[in-house]
């Protein structure tokens, strides 16, 4: 039986009760993480491809990866279920031209953690997700809000479309200023960069990066900007000191690992520290960037004094976790219950890139 919630089908239930044929576009992490939930689910795939001119001759779980046209040949018509991100445009196009050929759906699995955003999850934490959209400040927040559940449920590209904003809008919902800025997963340093140009004020920066590879970069690229005190972390943003254990793949999605996925995982074992203890910012007016790869709660958690004792806005990533679309509103709105709450996404698949900007504006 498919499942209907907030006024759409739920994804699962409709593979579930589908005849079509089912093919996954792409393969890797994201399609085993697709898989995974279509095995518990009882929903059988059929079979994998990539797109025409990309395709090599490979296999991937006991399959023979097709091109898309090979696909259209052997299946005739078949449901494509999307299996990998991107935000580049001609990607996203041919996504488009894909759907205009046959029923395709976007997946929304977890970066992090192992809830699923299904039927179940939403009715079990409908009260959180009713009051954290009642928090939000403006109508566009509201239907960014709305969207991007929709999407999580139904798998239904044109949601994300709906919900997508270009990056210069999310700018304006920032009171600017800044004479410091704290960045919680720097990365090589784009995301400090980036902030310097656009709010030259800042004077103090406060960067965490956990990662080895990028944080020589990150070092690298600070060293090379004058005028400009730097306080560089080699830790995950966490509350409190410890050590635990992170996956490796030396880039962006470097993120705490819990015991239940570490298996077949690459892990390494690094020191979190809190941005209370690291940063030593006291009456600055500060911008403070959160993006650690699902660790936003703890980093929140462990900024408390540090937003508390300066002039803080935020801009905090919702989309690694599940429930990090209403759980972290609401622990925004209880650490700063005075600040407006602004909800973006940025053009792209899946619903990544969804920002929460708490600001005084």
């Amino acid at each position: 039986m498919i499942k209907s919630v907030f006024g759409t089908e739920e994804l699962w239930s409709v593979l579930k009760e589908s005849s079509s044929p089912i093919l996954l576009y792409g393969t890797g992490d994201g399609a085993d993480k697709i898989l995974s939930v279509m095995e518990r689910k009882g929903i059988k795939a059929s079979g994998f491809f990539a797109s025409d001119g990309f395709v090599r001759d490979r296999y991937f779980h006991d399959s023979h990866v097709m091109s898309f046209s090979e696909a259209e040949e052997k299946y005739g018509d078949f449901t494509v279920l999307v299996a990998f991100g991107s935000s580049r445009p001609e990607v996203i196009e041919n996504v488009k031209h894909i759907a205009s050929r046959h029923r395709l759906f976007i997946p929304d699995v977890p970066v992090c953690g192992e809830n699923l955003f299904d039927a179940d999850f939403y009715l079990s934490n409908l009260d959180r997700i009713d009051k954290a959209r009642k928090l939000l400040c403006d109508g566009r927040s509201v239907d960014v809000y709305d969207d991007i559940i929709k999407f999580k449920l139904s798998g239904k590209p044109e949601y994300l479309y709906f919900s997508e904003c270009p990056e210069e809008e999310t700018f304006s919902l920032l009171s600017g200023g800044y004479s410091a800025y704290v960045d919680l997963g720097a990365y090589i340093g784009d995301t400090v960069k980036k902030a310097l140009s656009l709010c030259t004020s800042i004077k103090k920066v406060c960067a965490f990066e956990p990662a080895n590879k990028p944080f020589e970069k990150l070092s690298q690229y600070c060293a090379s900007v004058p005028c400009v005190d730097f306080t560089l972390v080699k830790a995950c943003a966490w509350d409190k000191t410890e050590s635990l254990e992170i996956s490796d793949g030396g880039g962006r999605g470097s993120h705490i690992s819990s015991s239940a996925s570490l298996s077949g995982a690459k892990t390494k074992t690094v020191v979190c520290a809190s941005p209370d203890d690291a940063c030593n910012f006291y009456g600055e007016k500060l911008l403070i960037k959160y993006d650690v790869e699902g660790a936003e709660e703890k980093a929140l958690c462990g900024s408390a004094s540090l937003i508390k004792d300066n002039d803080t806005e935020l801009a905090v990533s919702l989309y690694h976790r599940s429930e990090d679309i209403f759980s972290l509103i609401l622990l925004a709105h209880k650490l700063m219950p005075e600040r407006k709450l602004c909800l973006r996404r940025l053009s792209g698949f899946p619903a990544w890139d969804i920002n929460l900007f708490v600001s005084k504006k």
